[in-house]
């Protein structure tokens, strides 16, 4: 025995081979995938999967201290809003790919609302896939690559949601079913307005709404627009952990963001505000 918990099979008949586009199966005890063309993919003992083409590698992902702190934020449940923007945007897919999607957990958050549904969390980080492995049983965690071709099969997934992550337009049309929809959150401009000065971190380029349409055309066309907006009154810690799970840890140091926390009051008042856009397919 593996002792590697079971797959949902509903989860991995999304997925592709990176090799050859092949379906893939799993083997025994769980301890791995397959295509009929014999290409096989170990399963860590963590229990995600990397899904790469021979001699492919992804883009850098999230470091250890990045996931952990990502980890702590979420699970203390600071971004539950934007969870519960997602599900209702999504609607009531029966699968679902998340793309970039970290940790897993919105897409468990997602999953909790939908019972009779499963989907992947693809993600180029292997220690966020290593949690991701573990966010909901109807999860199958993988590493891929989202700028390459996905290993995710052709008009199969109801439903692709990124959050805070890359987009690659032609790839989601491809694996969205034709009645599929993609919903994307992004920051709005005025999110983590607060922090942004004091704590010198990257600010939201104005231009974001217009460079996301351009990268998702024509290949998707937007059909709903929605957004999420709350006040948290957060301890300095946990605006620590905020600070280092996402892109400004790559443009700072712990040490400056603790220095930089000393001259705000505690608790700190942080506006969380976010656009939620639905598209569909364009043909």
């Amino acid at each position: 025995m593996s002792g590697r918990p079971s797959w949902d099979g509903r989860a991995l008949a999304l997925l592709a081979c990176p090799v050859c586009g092949g379906p893939l199966a799993g083997l025994p005890g769980a301890t791995g995938l397959r295509c009929p063309q014999g290409h096989s993919f170990d399963r860590a003992r963590q229990g995600h999967v990397t899904l790469l083409p021979p001699g492919h590698r992804p883009p850098s992902g999230d470091s250890a201290e990045m996931v952990a702190d990502r980890v702590a934020f979420l699970d203390a449940g600071h971004y539950a809003g934007i969870t519960a923007a997602l599900a209702d945007a999504a609607g009531r897919p029966a699968s679902l790919l998340d793309l970039g999607g970290g940790t897993g957990h919105h897409l468990a958050g997602v999953l909790d609302r939908l019972p009779d549904s499963a989907g992947v969390v693809l993600d180029s980080s292997p220690y966020a896939a290593r949690r991701a492995a573990r966010a909901h049983p109807r999860a199958v965690a993988v590493v891929a690559d989202s700028w390459a071709r996905l290993p995710v099969g052709d008009g199969v997934v109801d439903a692709v949601l990124v959050v805070f992550a890359p987009r690659n337009g032609p790839e989601i049309a491809r694996v969205l079913r034709p009645d599929g929809r993609l919903v994307v959150v992004t920051p709005a401009p005025d999110h983590l307005g607060e922090l942004v000065g004091p704590l010198d971190l990257l600010r939201v380029d104005p231009d974001k709404a217009a460079r996301l349409a351009a990268s998702l055309e024509p290949d998707l066309r937007p059909v709903g627009t929605g957004g999420h907006r709350a006040e948290l009154l957060l301890p300095r810690a946990a605006v620590a952990t905020l600070v280092g799970m996402g892109p400004h840890a790559r443009h700072t140091t712990p040490a400056a963001v603790a220095a930089a926390l000393t001259r705000l009051p505690e608790p700190i008042r942080v506006t969380v505000s976010v656009d939620v856009t639905t598209y569909r397919r364009a043909r």
